[in-house]
């Protein structure tokens, strides 16, 4: 069983295992090709505000992640009550689906090769949106970018949020370890 994964090998995952690492060992002296950083798991949310917390919503949040993802998502609750925000404890707040292994390396193809130059007016992402430990979250203002979405079918626009967690341990490296593996940022990989 194993031997068949290994013929359909996603060519993301091939990239990553055949340039990248070679690359991330040369730039950073890894002594062992496990010590590289790699993805661990992606993320897709989709908060529900107090205003869009009817069932047809929820719903409608809930299809387009199964849709995108391939995968059901599951409702995220509230822990306890906000007045401020008009939140409940115990109300939908939101919907989210993880990631991984090889769903998480087909989103990635997908992310960075079809619905990423889809986006309207797309300039290339900000090195502002990776995080301290190296994790990239990049937000969508609407989900029509993705390829398994039909604009003729939707009724409702939302945004929808991606987090791509990687185990790097700082900022830089999880830049360069996104850029070897294709995300097009504005602010190009530098050779130090």
């Amino acid at each position: 069983m194993q031997g068949d994964n290994l013929i359909f090998m996603n060519r993301f995952k091939e990239k990553y295992l055949k340039t990248v690492v070679a690359q991330m060992k040369e730039k950073f002296g890894y002594s062992n090709s496990l010590a590289v950083p790699k993805v661990d798991k992606i993320v897709l949310n989709v908060r529900i505000s107090a205003s869009n917390s009817d069932q047809k919503f929820q719903e409608l949040a809930a299809d387009t992640l199964t849709r995108i993802s391939g995968q059901k998502p599951i409702f995220t609750k509230a822990k306890k009550s906000i007045s401020s925000f008009k939140i409940r404890e115990g109300q939908i707040v939101g919907v989210s689906v993880t990631l991984r292994n090889n769903r998480m390396y087909d989103f990635l193809d997908k992310l960075v090769n079809l619905s990423l130059p889809n986006v309207r007016d797309f300039r290339g992402l900000s090195q502002k949106s990776i995080d301290g430990q190296g994790n990239l979250t990049i937000g969508f203002k609407e989900y029509l970018a993705f390829p398994e979405i039909n604009p003729d079918e939707v009724e409702n626009l939302h945004g929808l949020e991606v987090c791509i967690h990687t185990t790097a341990k700082s900022k830089k490296e999880g830049f360069i370890l996104l850029a070897l593996l294709g995300f097009p940022f504005v602010e190009k990989l530098i050779d130090k």
